[in-house]
């Protein structure tokens, strides 16, 4: 997916379509000494830099009109430690590529999120995460990073090495410099039982304690204008492998969630008053199965159907009420939404500004299809979010600033005081760090 292909006159795109820029230059380092040096060339010139991974953030984070640079020749994998399980990445690796390399390898990441199409960098950086009563989120999973600095320094770091840069840059939104290499704890492979089940949504709710606590991994998608939701569960297993038969998957996951959803979404698109009629049709066509197989082949899923979305984390203790909120909303809205809320977990982590940090969560995201206006939706939908604390996941759509953020992150000032001192020019600035961690 290559979302950063350039557009005319070297206009850069993200994946939702929602984000454009046009840099005064791109660089497309092959080792990290060159990545180093174009940050010094960046300060001569005047310029402030930007890495870019696949786009998929839909906020303008990699935004920028100074200096854009690319990571693909930033790939692959450094090294594997058997004796201290981890492994090793230059940051412009697709999540895909290292999956399937670690596969290969006999070992895993613990957890991960649905995509895998983002380099190692980009949804580290952004807080990407999928679910997990106990493990957390991508970013959590890292024991050392290497960073290039503003003056073009590179910096290692690690619960050992610079551990107050540790502490922040792990999810650094791209501020504190640019990562250059990612060292993964990782784990030996295992399997994974799926069980995805139809339930209503009052039923979700409640009991959401008891499923939370009785699965590893437990997420489920409310359809709305709909009382229903899919539930999906996914627990370690003893095996056998029992992996989605070919044709069974290729009609699940890409004819109806991904063709048959994409035309239920452009009918939508043009006649929104089917919304409502399709989501009943949509909430009933997937039913229940069970299979196995290894972490990335069950975590991860395709998404070829282009959307917009909003996220956020509330204290996991506020989910079913924000949720019974977000539906009343959109009952009473007028409202047309074509798209499923995907709700997920964490553990409370240790992440200067992950979403997690600090507290037990939930995840509420709302999505619209690409090209539909979305803003109504979701402005509605932040209202009720914020009013629970909620803190917007760095790579989506959110309307949140520095002063925001600093009463729902403890450790926000920990954060800009690194900042000022890696990046005292702000060299790595761009509009978007200037709202989110004041200027």
């Amino acid at each position: 997916m290559s979302s950063t292909a350039n557009g005319k006159n070297g206009t850069w795109r993200n994946w939702g379509g929602n984000v454009s820029a046009r840099p005064a230059r791109q660089v497309t380092p092959a080792s990290v000494d060159e990545l180093a040096a174009a940050v010094r060339q960046a300060a001569e010139d005047g310029l402030r830099v930007k890495a870019v991974g696949t786009g998929h953030s839909f906020t303008s984070i990699a935004a920028t009109d100074g200096v854009l640079i690319r990571p693909q020749l930033l790939t692959g994998i450094r090294g594997i430690d058997r004796d201290a399980m981890t492994v090793t990445v230059e940051a412009g690796t697709p999540l895909k590529r290292l999956n399937m390399a670690l596969a290969r390898e006999g070992l895993s990441l613990t957890n991960m999120g649905d995509i895998m199409e983002q380099t190692v960098s980009g949804a580290t950086s952004t807080g990407t995460h999928g679910t997990g009563r106990d493990s957390a989120s991508i970013a959590a999973q890292i024991r050392g990073l290497e960073l290039v600095t503003a003056d073009g320094s590179v910096l290692s770091c690690s619960e050992k090495e610079n551990p107050e840069v540790f502490a922040a840059a792990r999810i650094g939104l791209g501020a504190l410099g640019i990562v250059t290499a990612i060292t993964f704890a990782v784990e030996p492979v295992f399997l994974l039982t799926a069980r995805e089940e139809p339930m209503p949504f009052d039923r979700v709710l409640a009991d959401f304690e008891e499923l939370w606590a009785e699965n590893e991994h437990f997420e489920f998608y409310w359809f709305p204008h709909t009382g229903s939701t899919n539930t999906k569960r996914n627990n370690r297993s003893a095996g056998p492998e029992k992996p989605v038969p070919q044709l069974q998957g290729w009609f699940e996951d890409e004819f109806l969630s991904n063709g048959v959803f994409q035309v239920a979404n452009w009918v939508g698109r043009a006649v929104p008053a089917t919304i409502p009629a399709i989501a009943q049709i949509s909430s009933k066509a997937l039913s229940a199965r069970s299979y196995t197989d290894i972490p990335y082949k069950v975590f991860t899923s395709p998404r070829r159907v282009r959307f917009v979305e909003m996220e956020y984390a509330v204290q996991r203790a506020a989910v079913a009420d924000a949720l019974r909120e977000l539906k009343a909303m959109v009952d009473r809205s007028g409202l047309r939404v074509s798209f499923p809320v995907e709700v997920r977990t964490a553990p409370a982590d240790d992440i200067t500004l992950s979403t997690a940090s600090g507290r037990d969560t939930a995840y509420i995201a709302v999505h619209m299809f690409q090209g539909t206006p979305y803003q109504r939706y979701f402005t509605a939908a932040e209202r009720i979010l914020t009013a629970h604390e909620g803190r917007p996941h760095w790579g989506k759509v959110h309307t949140r600033d520095a002063e925001y953020f600093s009463r729902v992150y403890p450790r926000f000032g920990e954060f800009t005081e690194l900042r000022d001192r890696l990046d005292p020019d702000r060299r790595f600035q761009n509009d978007y760090l200037r709202r989110v961690l004041g200027a």
